[in-house]
């Protein structure tokens, strides 16, 4: 079984939050997922879950609960790009548990609600803290999408002014993270449908509104993320258009270079051949070469001036 690096073998206290029936992890280590596991009847393979790298999106269904494996953006700026921020979620009408590995303002936000109205006196329910966290996790996610989106639009300025390396290395970088946003939240759309259905069997046929609300919001996510992977693929042809008809270019001119050079190398070859008595033959030469000369400096003169040089 691959075990995720980032879950320590050893004991240690892992970040926990307790707000009414929701019990958020924060990378918890192995001996704590046992106890966990053992005291809520958890099924193995749930375990394995939790443990094992690159799960798929998707909804498990028991008698008593839930389990949700969930994965949404998390930007990386050392490498600029997007990783997985993978949620495994237990969910039952008595309790949410939650399992991360990495620190999220989305859910510091989340846990100051429900902290409130717990002093209110207020009932949580388990369906509206899941509602909260995959609608936080979304809208972020469409903050992050508007943020590329801007990017795209400076770069896109920069297309025809700015053409070396850096500019080739930032739309290959954002190609590779649109498609990675692409892989990631498309198998999700058909996860949130059948959360719909599992949580209207489990809880009341109210909640059914809000989570019909969470595919909308994923489904303009994934029509943005199509745009953008567009305007990318399309940025990038025209930068290869681009490139392409400055190498036509260059090489016209150095075609129209060598042709200079053809008369001059035919002089040069028939003068060499020990021809003493053409009238006129020094004058011939060296008004050749300096004809050719003149013409090489005007013609260095015009590519330097269309930045072919």
């Amino acid at each position: 079984m691959a075990v995720k690096k980032r879950i320590p073998s050893v004991k240690a206290a892992s970040d926990k939050k307790t707000v009414g029936p929701w019990h958020d992890y924060i990378n918890p280590p192995l001996d704590e997922i046992d106890l966990i596991i053992e005291k809520y009847n958890f099924h193995e393979l749930d375990k394995e879950a939790i443990l094992e790298e690159n799960q798929y999106a998707r909804v498990d269904t028991y008698d008593e609960y839930l389990f949700l494996v969930l994965h949404f953006p998390k930007y990386e700026p050392s490498t600029e790009r997007y990783i997985q921020n993978e949620l495994n979620i237990f969910i039952s009408k008595e309790y949410l548990l939650t399992f991360r590995y990495y620190q999220s303002l989305t859910m510091k936000g989340i846990y100051a609600n429900y902290e409130k109205m717990m002093l209110t006196g207020e009932h949580i329910s388990p369906a509206f803290i899941l509602y909260d966290i995959i609608e936080g996790f979304l809208d972020k996610t469409m903050k992050m999408l508007e943020r590329f989106g801007k990017d795209l639009k400076l770069i896109e300025r920069d297309l025809f002014t700015a053409r070396g390396t850096d500019l080739i290395k930032s739309i290959m970088t954002r190609k590779r993270n649109i498609i990675t946003l692409k892989h990631m939240m498309k198998p999700q759309i058909g996860v949130l449908k059948m959360i719909e259905i599992r949580m209207k069997e489990r809880f009341s046929d109210e909640v059914e509104l809000y989570f019909e609300n969470l595919e909308d919001k994923l489904d303009k996510i994934f029509s943005e993320i199509q745009l953008l992977q567009e305007n990318i693929d399309s940025m990038e042809d025209t930068l290869k258009s681009v490139f392409e008809l400055e190498s036509n270019t260059t090489i016209k001119y150095l075609t129209t270079f060598s042709a200079f050079m053809l008369p001059l190398t035919l002089i040069t070859g028939f003068f060499g051949m020990n021809v003493q008595n053409v009238p006129f033959a020094n004058t011939l030469v060296y008004g050749s070469i300096g004809s050719t000369l003149i013409v090489l400096v005007i013609l260095m003169i015009i590519l330097h001036r269309k930045k072919i040089l």
